[in-house]
């Protein structure tokens, strides 16, 4: 126990990563798996490691940070968005101001940026994606996919909005111009304010419930009123009201005026 303690303490040290906030048997089982299959016996030995190989650093913070990432993941939460709250946004607001907050590889930023120029020309909207791994963060700039991102995407949007090359495609420069990606780490770093619309997706279920209890405050701070807040399918919050949030939908909820 001593020794992975000191290893959360390290890591913290190193970039300000609080595994602490983690679920730790969660947190704990993973890490131990990576360590095990990379040779090392403990995690003292496995920090040392890290600290002289960057490629080995890296793989434990895509450990950590669990990307996995879609287009459209969840259909049905996205129509929900477009068909229902969206609407009403756009006949208040000439502009729209999003956070996508933990957001990998970049498909959930894309996604937001097309369904919002269902309503709003790309430049006026402004979109906010950020992630504490720069590497995935690097990845998202790129806005290069294989097919598998791109299966739950229909096919008149995959053409107006992306380049096919090769086996690969790529989101087109215009959508890009609209989202600004930054290394933003939410357990540690001050949020952004004014915003319009909110999305942190199956990145919340790792944390601990002292972690959440302050990211939630912290998200209905950065909303606007009736902003609009979006969680991951089983990140369901049993009392928004605490966090000054009600209902829309399910795992949608406004900050309430």
């Amino acid at each position: 126990m001593e020794d992975y303690q000191r290893f959360v303490t390290g890591v913290y040290n190193k970039i300000g990563l609080d595994l602490s906030q983690y679920k730790e048997a969660q947190m704990k089982r993973r890490l131990t798996s990576l360590c095990s299959k990379k040779g090392y016996n403990n995690f003292s030995e496995f920090m040392d490691a890290m600290n002289k190989d960057q490629e080995l650093f890296q793989e434990f913070l895509d450990k950590v940070t669990i990307n996995v990432s879609e287009f459209y993941r969840n259909p049905s939460r996205w129509e929900v968005l477009e068909n229902q709250l969206l609407p009403p946004l756009a006949k208040k607001k000439n502009k729209i101001r999003i956070w996508s907050a933990a957001c990998s590889t970049g498909e959930e930023p894309y996604t937001l940026a097309i369904i919002a120029n269902q309503f709003w020309n790309l430049d006026n909207i402004e979109i906010h994606a950020t992630d504490i791994d720069q590497n995935v963060l690097a990845r998202a700039k790129q806005g290069v996919y294989n097919e598998r991102a791109l299966q739950e995407v229909p096919a008149d949007i995959k053409d107006a909005y992306f380049k096919k090359e090769g086996s690969t495609y790529k989101v087109i420069d215009q959508l890009k111009q609209s989202i600004t990606f930054k290394q933003h780490n939410l357990l540690a770093d001050s949020y952004p304010k004014s915003f319009d619309l909110i999305v942190c997706r199956n990145v919340l279920i790792y944390f601990t419930d002292e972690a959440k209890n302050q990211i939630y405050y912290d998200f209905s701070e950065a909303l606007n009123p009736d902003g609009i807040f979006f969680v991951g399918s089983t990140e369901q919050i049993f009392n928004p009201e605490k966090y000054g949030f009600h209902v829309l939908d399910t795992f949608f909820y406004a900050k309430q005026t």
